[in-house]
C-alpha cells in the first residue's frame, strides 16, 4: 500500500510538472525562406512578441536549453543543416527563462524532440593546483569587477614595409571577492581577451579545491601571431600560473552534453489562430531624427538599440540603402546608379519602433548580449529613406558575373550518411592549425557530410568577402563529402583587396599556389589545390537595385 500511495504521488507530481510547463500563447513555425546568407537570427523579444528566424534545430536547441551547439550530441543529419522560423507570443512580463521552457515544450510538441541529459569527454583546458598556491580564502564579500589598468597605445611610427605599427596591449585586470575556483574558470574561459587563448575550449576546474576564494588577475589579451606590439606582454597561462599558483593544461574532461533521441523533420501543422497572430511587422518608425554626421569611421555601421530606440551613428547612405534593401554590403554590384557622395555622406540617426516589434530581448533577466531584427527594420528603414532623401528605386535583372563551381580532380573524402551535415570554423581538435605557422590563412572551414549542391549555396556564407551571389552546382558529384578548406580572408590579400569579390576572376595562380607574397592565399586558389574543384565564372541575370534619385540633404526634421 505504501508502495502505491508513494506511485501515486510521484504520478500526480510529474502529471502537475508537465501541466504547468509553460507555454508560448500561440505559435507560428516553418521552414525559412531562401537566403543568400542563412545566418541564424535571435532569439528577439518584444512587446510579447517572440522571434528566431533561420535557426537549425541545434541552434533551437542551444536557444531552449541554454548549451553551447557543439555540446548538442546525437540526432539525424539534417539537425545542423535545415533551417525554420519561430514566431510566437508569450506574456509580455516574461523572463528569458520562461520563454526557454516554452520553447522546450514548442520543440516536444511540433517536431517530436527528444533530449535527455548526458556526460561525454571533451577536449578542454583543465585548472589544476600548482605546487605552491596563492590564492587567500575569502574574507567576505562576493563578486568580481573588471578595470583596464593600461589602455593601449599606439607605437612608434611604422618602418618602411610594415603595414601595421605596433601597439603597447592593454592590460585588464580582475578582482574576485568569495569566488569558488569553479567560478574562476568561467571567469577566465569568458574573460575579454582571454577567452582567445583557448580556441573556443571550455575551461574545466579540476583544482580539487573546497571553499571561496579573493584573488586579482592580471593578463594582456591574445593577439595574432603577425600584430606587433611593444611593452608588458602577460599570457593567460602565465598570469594564472604565477599570480595564482593554478596550472591551466589542454586536456579532456566529462563535459555536460544535450543527447538528442528523436526529432522529426517537418513540423507539425500551425494551428488555424496562427495565421491571424501575426500581423505583418510596422513599415514606419513613430518617430526618426537624421543628421549630417561628423564621424570618421570605416566601413559598415550596424544598427544598435539603446533606451528603446534604434541608433545608427556615422552611418554611410550606401550601407543604409544596402541594409534596407538586404543586399550584401560587399557587392558593389548591387547598386546601379548611385552618385558618388552615397559612400561618403554619413549621418546620425535616432529612430523610435512602434510598440510589439521586436527588435532584441531587452528585459533584464536577459543576461547576453542581442543581435538586431533587422528583418523587422527593414520596411521602416525603406520607407525612411523615401520619406526624408526624396529617394526612387527600382529593380530589375541585368547580366552580371557569377560563379559556378565545377570539378576538375576531386579530392575530397566519401563522407558516411549517417553522420551530420555541417560545415564549422577552425580545425577539429585533433588538426592542426595552419594560422600559426602561417597567419595569413584566416579561414579554416571544416565540412562534414556536404553534398556539392550544398557547399555551392553555403559559399557566400563561408566566404562573404569574395562570393556575393548564389554559386551553381555543375560538379556532377553525387552524395556527401568530408573536407577542409583553408584560405585568407579577402581583406588579407595584398592591398586589403577584396579578392575577386568584385566580379572580376582572379589573376593569382590556380595551381594552389599562394595569391599573395605575405603567404595570403585566395578562396579561388585554395579550392582547385585542396578539393579538386574549380570556381568559374559565367553571365547570369541577376537582380540590382536602380537608383532613379535621391537627395543628400535629408528634410527637416
Amino acid at each position: 500500500m505504501r508502495a502505491f500511495v508513494s506511485l501515486l504521488l510521484f504520478c500526480g507530481a510529474a502529471f502537475a510538472q508537465s501541466d504547468a510547463a509553460p507555454q508560448f500563447v500561440v505559435a507560428d513555425v516553418h521552414t525559412s525562406p531562401p537566403s543568400a546568407i542563412p545566418v541564424t537570427k535571435g532569439p528577439f523579444f518584444g512587446g510579447g512578441r517572440y522571434e528566431i528566424h533561420y535557426a537549425t534545430m541545434v541552434d533551437l536547441i542551444h536557444a531552449a536549453y541554454d548549451v553551447d551547439p557543439d555540446r548538442v550530441y546525437g540526432g539525424p543529419s539534417w539537425l545542423e543543416y535545415d533551417r525554420y522560423d519561430v514566431l510566437a507570443m508569450a506574456p509580455a512580463n516574461s523572463t528569458a527563462e520562461a520563454r526557454r521552457l516554452m520553447l522546450q515544450s514548442l520543440l516536444a510538441d511540433r517536431f517530436q524532440l527528444a533530449v535527455h541529459k548526458d556526460s561525454k569527454p571533451m577536449t578542454a583546458y583543465v585548472l589544476k593546483a600548482g605546487a605552491s598556491l596563492k590564492l587567500q580564502e575569502s574574507a567576505g564579500g562576493s563578486g568580481c569587477n573588471m578595470k583596464i589598468e593600461r589602455m593601449p597605445q599606439p607605437g612608434p611610427p611604422p618602418t618602411q614595409g610594415e603595414d601595421r605599427p605596433p601597439m603597447q596591449l592593454p592590460v585588464i585586470v580582475y578582482t574576485c571577492q568569495g569566488a569558488t575556483m569553479s567560478k574562476l574558470a568561467e571567469t577566465v574561459a569568458n574573460a575579454p581577451g582571454a577567452n582567445q587563448y583557448f580556441d573556443n575550449k571550455p575551461v574545466v576546474d579540476l583544482t580539487e579545491l573546497k571553499g571561496t576564494y579573493d584573488f586579482t588577475l592580471r593578463y594582456t589579451p591574445k593577439v595574432p601571431a603577425n600584430f606587433k606590439t611593444t611593452g608588458e606582454s602577460i599570457p593567460i597561462f602565465d598570469a594564472v600560473e604565477k599570480q595564482l599558483g593554478l596550472k591551466l593544461e589542454l586536456s579532456t574532461a566529462p563535459m555536460p552534453v544535450i543527447s538528442v533521441d528523436t526529432a522529426k523533420e517537418t513540423p507539425s501543422a500551425n494551428p488555424p489562430a496562427a495565421q491571424k497572430s501575426f500581423p505583418p511587422v510596422p513599415t514606419e518608425f513613430d518617430a526618426a531624427e537624421i543628421k549630417p554626421s561628423d564621424s570618421k569611421r570605416e566601413g559598415t555601421v550596424m544598427p544598435e538599440i539603446k533606451n528603446g530606440r534604434v541608433l545608427l551613428p556615422g552611418i554611410d547612405l550606401k550601407s543604409l540603402v544596402l541594409i534596407a534593401w538586404d543586399f550584401s554590403p560587399n557587392d558593389d554590384n548591387a547598386l546601379v546608379g548611385a552618385p558618388k557622395w552615397l559612400n561618403s555622406a554619413r549621418y546620425d540617426i535616432i529612430a523610435k519602433a512602434p510598440a510589439g516589434v521586436a527588435l532584441g530581448d531587452l528585459t533584464p533577466s536577459s543576461q547576453k548580449s542581442f543581435p538586431i531584427n533587422l528583418d523587422a527594420l527593414r520596411p521602416m528603414l525603406k520607407n525612411l529613406l523615401v520619406e526624408r532623401f526624396k529617394m526612387q528605386v527600382h529593380t530589375e535583372e541585368r547580366p552580371m558575373n557569377v560563379y559556378t563551381l565545377v570539378a576538375v580532380k576531386p579530392k575530397m573524402q566519401k563522407a558516411d550518411p549517417t553522420t551530420r551535415t555541417k560545415w564549422t570554423n577552425g580545425p577539429a581538435p585533433d588538426q592542426k592549425d595552419p594560422q600559426k605557422s602561417n597567419p595569413a590563412l584566416g579561414r579554416f572551414v571544416t565540412c562534414q557530410n556536404m553534398s556539392m549542391a550544398q557547399f555551392a549555396k553555403l559559399l557566400q556564407e563561408i566566404a562573404p568577402g569574395y562570393i556575393h551571389n548564389d554559386v551553381v552546382d555543375a560538379t556532377g558529384l553525387e552524395g556527401g563529402w568530408n573536407f577542409t578548406l583553408i584560405f585568407s580572408g579577402a581583406g588579407q590579400l595584398q592591398g586589403g583587396g577584396r579578392g575577386d569579390g568584385g566580379g572580376a576572376a582572379s589573376a593569382g595562380p590556380t595551381d594552389g599556389g599562394a595569391s599573395d607574397p605575405t603567404g595570403a592565399l585566395s578562396l579561388l586558389d585554395a579550392i582547385p589545390k585542396q578539393l579538386g574543384l574549380k570556381l568559374e565564372q559565367q553571365k547570369r541575370p541577376l537582380s540590382v537595385l536602380v537608383i532613379d534619385h535621391i537627395e543628400e540633404k535629408p528634410t527637416d526634421n
